[in-house]
């Protein structure tokens, strides 16, 4: 799992510095729509609001905007209904990538996304082409500092943890979707401090790359990531520390 582990990491770093940009806001508040029109508006029992409400106020998106969202969602405020698209393709050297978009003009967004794949030596695929390739997971990072390993992995797998890891210098623990609040919230209620947690696509395995070809990879991942309309990208990547920094 180090491959994710380390690219969660980069990702988390460059939100924060995407929300001092004010580029990540947009991405935040379309998420809360979106999951608040299919789960409803109740963050107890709608768990994909609830992480994106969470991820908005770490970027500090303001609680009014938050509030208006969520109306938008339900239907009590007007609004743009974003449609949730689904994108397979590969990078250059043969990397899996899975990208999830929120738009309100699918024909636009897949043009564009196509012209991204082609501009950096990318291709798109058929659905189903790649999505098997990776599994829906809870990851959790911590702070290796905070706690002892085997006193954490307690708490976690007496919750419905299904394995944990070290990474540099943070914990990892991954969990199946149906688990992840609960081990969540029993590591939360312990006094640790959570650096990131989310429920996202995880690799079944990883393709090593170095080098210029894994420059290239992360030009495309990076291109994409920063359309207006992508959410996510995911990709089965195993890339060195020093090379995923420069990506900042």
């Amino acid at each position: 799992m180090s491959g994710h582990s380390k690219w969660a990491g980069i990702k988390h770093k460059k939100a924060l510095v995407d929300a001092k940009k004010g580029k990540l806001f947009s991405k935040l508040i379309k998420e809360i729509t979106i999951a608040t029109r299919q789960g409803g508006g109740d963050i107890n029992s709608n768990v994909r609001l609830r992480q994106a409400i969470q991820k908005a106020k770490e970027a500090n998106v303001p609680s009014e905007t938050i509030d208006k969202a969520i109306k938008r969602g339900t239907g009590e405020l007007p609004g743009v209904t974003y449609e949730t698209v689904i994108y397979e393709g590969y990078s250059p050297g043969g990397i899996a990538l899975l990208i999830e978009a929120a738009t309100d003009n699918k024909n636009r967004t897949s043009s564009e996304i196509r012209r991204i794949f082609s501009n950096y030596g990318g291709r798109l695929a058929g659905s189903g082409s790649v999505s098997w390739q990776f599994n829906k997971k809870g990851i959790i990072l911590i702070e290796a500092s905070q706690i002892n390993e085997d006193k954490l992995m307690q708490i976690a797998l007496d919750k419905g943890a299904e394995d944990l890891t070290i990474e540099g210098d943070h914990y990892q623990i991954i969990t199946s979707t149906g688990n992840f609040e609960q081990v969540k919230k029993a590591i939360e209620e312990k006094g640790i401090k959570i650096a990131s947690s989310e429920i996202t696509m995880v690799p079944k395995s990883y393709v090593k790359v170095d080098g210029h070809l894994a420059e290239k990879v992360l030009a495309l991942v990076n291109a994409l990531d920063d359309h207006d309309d992508v959410q996510q990208v995911y990709a089965n990547f195993d890339i060195p520390d020093e090379i995923l920094q420069k990506s900042l």
